[in-house]
Order: structure tokens, then sequence, then C-alpha cells
């Protein structure tokens, strides 16, 4: 049975349930902007892409983290899916000069641009939703030689490793799927070093809570 899922109409739906009243103002969704894991205010920052003077987000959602980056004169990049999300940070940070805002599937904008970045980036966005087979080998070519790698995404439920499929609907509504993609840190190593990738480092983020979901945050470079 092929796919019958409209991608851009299911992250559009997503886009319209995830406004929160904490990012009412540019200054709260800027305070919070950069949050590699699930909850708030709960572990590492920005830090974790080094010093770069330009950065790409994969699944760039409401672009809080490109617009923090462009506060900081890094010229920021975000390729979203969904055309709600995309218009939303183009109203709400389309006025910082250093942010920019794509909407496309990310494969195809890879494809073909032309442009490379120091640091490319996704948190719980694109990088869990999409083929690493695919994605991995258009991520290194557009990274500058000694550009890197951090994404972020829920720990992996033990056991059913590789390919998941999620019902956007719930098990009795439309047949609206998403696939996205989870293993152990170990085996994102090796996947990383298998496409090119130096200076792996994969780990689980503990949560806040004892026996909350972690976070899986994964670094990586492109060799020079």
């Amino acid at each position: 049975m092929p796919p019958i899922t409209d991608r851009i109409a299911y992250w559009d739906h997503y886009a319209t349930g995830v406004a929160s009243d904490h990012d009412a103002t540019p200054e709260a969704a800027l305070e919070n902007a950069f949050g590699w894991t699930q909850y708030e205010g709960h572990g590492p920052g920005d830090e974790l892409l080094a010093d770069p003077a330009s950065a790409l987000e994969l699944g760039s959602g409401r672009g809080h983290a490109v617009a923090a980056l462009a506060t900081k004169s890094i010229d920021a990049t975000g390729v979203d899916l969904s055309p709600v999300q995309v218009a939303g940070a183009h109203a709400m940070w389309g006025h910082l000069p250093n942010a920019h805002f794509v909407q496309a599937d990310v494969l195809d904008f890879l494809s073909h641009t032309d442009r490379t970045w120091q640091a490319i980036y996704s948190i719980f966005g694109a990088f869990w939703f999409t083929d690493p087979e695919q994605l991995l080998p258009r991520v290194r070519e557009r990274l500058t030689p000694g550009g890197r790698l951090v994404f972020s995404q829920a720990e992996a439920v033990p056991g059913p490793y590789g390919v998941q499929g999620m019902y956007g609907a719930g098990f009795t509504g439309p047949q609206s799927w998403v696939y996205r993609w989870a293993y152990e840190p170990d085996v994102w190593a090796r996947i990383l070093g298998e496409h090119g990738f130096v200076e792996v480092r994969a780990w689980h983020g503990p949560a806040p809570e004892q026996d909350y979901v972690g976070t899986l945050i994964v670094r990586a470079l492109r060799p020079r």
C-alpha cells in the first residue's frame, strides 16, 4: 500500500498546535530558543555549535533558534516543510537581517543549493524524520571542511530501532503518518562514521526527572 500522507498538510496541522504562552513575545522566544532537549531550561545550549559564522537548521519550525543565532551576528538559515511554520517565522523574525527562512523539503533543498555552512543542526527536527542514508551525504556535502553537525531527538524506545511509523491523527483518525529514524548512540556513531564524519560523539542526555524520557544528542565534524 503506497503512502497516502500529505506531508506538508501533516506538518501544517502540527504547526497549528505548537504555539504556547511562553513564546508570546520575541524576548521569551529567544530566551527559550536553544533547548536541545524536550525539557525547557534543561540541557546544553548553542555552545554545541562552537562559534560558526554561518548555520543551517533542518526543520526550523517557528524559527526561534535561527533568530537566536542571527542576533549574535551569525548568518542563520532555517528550512522547514510547513508553510505555516515558515510564515510564522517570517512574521516574527523577518526583520532580522541575518535570519533567513525557506519553505522546502530538506533533501530537495540540500540537493539544489550551492551554499555551504559552518554548522548544520536539527533540534527534534528533520533529522529525526528523514532517512539518514539519504540525508547524511547531502549534509556532509553542504558543510564546510571542519564544519559541525549537531542534532537531537528523543532517545529510542528500547528494541525497535531503525525506521518507525507514527500516526498523526491517532488510531481512530485518518490514515496520516510520518516515519522517523531512531538508533542507540553507538549505532548513530557508526552510521556517521560510515558517511565520512569524524570526531563523532553521541550520547543520551538525562531527563530532569528520574525515569523520564531522555534525549539523544549527536555531534560530529566533516573532516578538514
